[in-house]
């Protein structure tokens, strides 16, 4: 009595069908890495974003005692709105690239971020959007500090923009939820 093989009970030899699928698959599975060097340039657009920081930081810092308190206010709301776009990329750098080019073997590192552990496309997807809305509202936000100098037209533009971001972020979220619960039953 023949016993039945790991791969399977009846396992077939190979053959060059057998070879052509799995060399295709390792191609298939393979070609995650070409989405290796978009990250790369996400990081160094991220790297772009931090000297914009330093730079208009300077430029508060050079002309602090000049600047009034509304311009001063913009110019702080210009740094937080670089720093959340910092954080969207840092986000889609990281949990793009363990998502859907390679694990990070980070489990031992101390300065491992939390929301790695949970870290899957639709996670990522509500991540994405809930850091659009926030960037939105920071635009909004330089809009009503400067509302006289700002176009009526501009201005109900950027509320339309913010409230559709803020509405896809709700439905992905929601969407989400949906999945989760299906998943536990």
């Amino acid at each position: 009595m023949s016993h039945p093989s790991p791969s399977g009970p009846a396992a077939l030899p190979p053959t060059s069908h057998n070879r052509v699928e799995q060399a295709f698959e390792f191609l298939v599975f393979g070609s995650r890495w070409i989405q290796a060097p978009l990250y790369g340039g996400l990081i160094i657009a991220e790297l772009l974003y931090a000297t914009k920081f330093i730079l208009e930081l300077w430029e508060m810092a050079k002309h602090f005692k000049q600047l009034e308190e509304t311009k001063f206010m913009l110019g702080v709301l210009g740094l937080i709105d670089v720093t959340m776009v910092a954080n969207l990329l840092t986000m889609v750098i990281i949990g793009g690239y363990a998502t859907f080019v390679s694990k990070l073997d980070l489990e031992t590192h101390p300065d491992r971020p939390e929301w790695l552990t949970h870290v899957d496309p639709g996670t990522i997807k509500i991540k994405l959007a809930a850091s659009l809305v926030g960037i939105s509202s920071i635009h909004l936000l330089k809009s009503f500090v400067d509302i006289a100098n700002e176009n009526p037209d501009h201005v109900k533009w950027k509320i339309f923009i913010h409230l559709t971001f803020l509405g896809s972020a709700i439905l992905l979220a929601y969407t989400d939820k949906l999945m989760q619960r299906d998943r536990k039953h």
